[in-house]
């Protein structure tokens, strides 16, 4: 951390430079308990002195625009800096229950039974679609894709004969028309 003979706003807040947003904001509230000029034994003036600091230097480090500008103010660079979480090797004391949570993930929760039924209905759909298309490609083969032609029985080769000298000719029209 840069060393400065002024007093910078994360050393007001008790933070290092580094410090997330959650932590600057928890600080804050902390603090501002403890300052606020209705709240404190200091006299008012020192109190609202010190409480208007701490708003000050909250409405700083909470906009991340401002912070930046800052942060270069005071020659501090964000750049390779890596930080672990303080309670990185700490274990879970107390877990959150987050099925009773409004903001439960969607796709984070276990399929409901009526889901789980929906999903094999549309499996077993699919699959008797898939086997009836198997059993018709089967059973017709090649017939299904072939078409028959059926040729005209005597009686109507014989009226398309009188109509016409050659029936030949309005044979093949009547067939590929």
């Amino acid at each position: 951390m840069p060393q400065s003979s002024k007093r910078t706003h994360y050393t007001l807040l008790g933070l290092h430079p580094s410090a997330s947003v959650i932590d600057i904001r928890r600080a804050y509230r902390e603090l501002s308990k403890r300052y606020h000029p209705d709240t404190t034994d200091l006299p008012a003036t020192v109190a609202t002195a010190k409480f208007q600091q701490l708003n000050e230097a909250y409405a700083t480090l909470s906009n991340p625009e401002r912070r930046l500008s800052y942060d270069l103010k005071i020659g501090y660079s964000r750049f390779g800096v890596i930080q672990a979480p303080a309670d990185l090797n700490h274990p879970v004391a107390n877990t959150y229950d987050w099925s009773k949570s409004a903001y439960l993930d969607a796709s984070d929760r276990p399929l409901s039974s009526g889901e789980i039924f929906a999903l094999f209905m549309l499996v077993l759909t699919f699959l008797g679609c898939l086997l009836l298309a198997i059993a018709i490609g089967l059973t017709r083969g090649e017939a299904a894709f072939q078409t028959q032609l059926s040729l005209p029985n005597p009686v109507t080769q014989q009226q398309i004969n009188q109509l016409s000298p050659s029936g030949n000719i309005l044979l093949i029209k009547n067939y590929y028309c």
